[in-house]
This record gives C-alpha cells, sequence and structure tokens, in this order.
C-alpha cells in the first residue's frame, strides 16, 4: 500500500496558470512534484528558523571575487582554515583572467555555519555571495 495521500486544492484560476507556467518552466512533469518542492522548501526554512545554534545544519555558500585583489584569496582561505571542521566541501572555478567563483558547503553547528557564511560573503573585495540554508535532511519525509 502506498504512503501518498490525495487531497484536493482551490485556487485562483489566474494563480494556477502562473503555477502552471512555472511548473512548465522548470521541467516539473506535474503538479503533486511542484507542490512537494514547495512544502520540503518551507519546512526546511522553518527548521532553520527554529534552529537551535548548535543543531546541525548544512549551507551552501557562493562568492565571486578579483584574485588579483590583495591579498584577498589569502583571508578567504584563512578563514575556511580557522573554522576547517565545517568546511565539508569547496569548489574554486575560474570565471575569467580576473574572476573567480568558490562554492562551499557547510556543515556543522548552525551558528557556526552561518557565522562563517557571513565572514567568507562580507570580506572585502568580495563582489557577490549568497548562502543557501539547506538541511541534512533527516528529518525530512
Amino acid at each position: 500500500m502506498s504512503n501518498l495521500i490525495r487531497f484536493g486544492v482551490s485556487l485562483d484560476r489566474e494563480l494556477l496558470k502562473r503555477f502552471d507556467d512555472y511548473l512548465s518552466e522548470k521541467g516539473y512533469e506535474n503538479r503533486s512534484e511542484g507542490i512537494r518542492d514547495l512544502i520540503r522548501d518551507t519546512l526546511v526554512r522553518r527548521e532553520w528558523e527554529a534552529a537551535d545554534p548548535k543543531e546541525e545544519r548544512m549551507v551552501v555558500v557562493s562568492i565571486v571575487y578579483d584574485h588579483h585583489e590583495s591579498d584577498l584569496p589569502a583571508k578567504l582561505t584563512e578563514l575556511q582554515h580557522e573554522q576547517h571542521g565545517v568546511v565539508h566541501s569547496a569548489l574554486h572555478i575560474h570565471l575569467d583572467r580576473h574572476k573567480c567563483l568558490e562554492i562551499l558547503v557547510l556543515r556543522g553547528a548552525a551558528g557556526a555555519i552561518l557565522d562563517l557564511g557571513n565572514k567568507l560573503i562580507s570580506t572585502r573585495g568580495v563582489r557577490h555571495g549568497k548562502m543557501i540554508l539547506t538541511t541534512t535532511g533527516k528529518d525530512l519525509p
């Protein structure tokens, strides 16, 4: 027997059309998959809002910077080494002759990984940075 449950939702016609357009653009095969993803995203956000700073969480950090900026690559590396226990993975991409993209996966205490992510993004010389709050998945159906 399946664990799936069916339910009905009433929506404004224009809202449903826009949702269907969104699903089509993103390549969803059906509305159920899109709704499941929206619900999971909401649950992850709620998990973060309720997180104790010591609870394990995950964050993906992306930063774009000019590697010719004075000591910037060394500063970014030093920040990562200071918190080496939470840097789970790092990817470095050369965008052109000057600019680099670094993508880091941080896993650890919510407070520690948010702190490191914010420090990396706010480092002088970083042109753009973004954090994606995510989950370890242990409590996600």
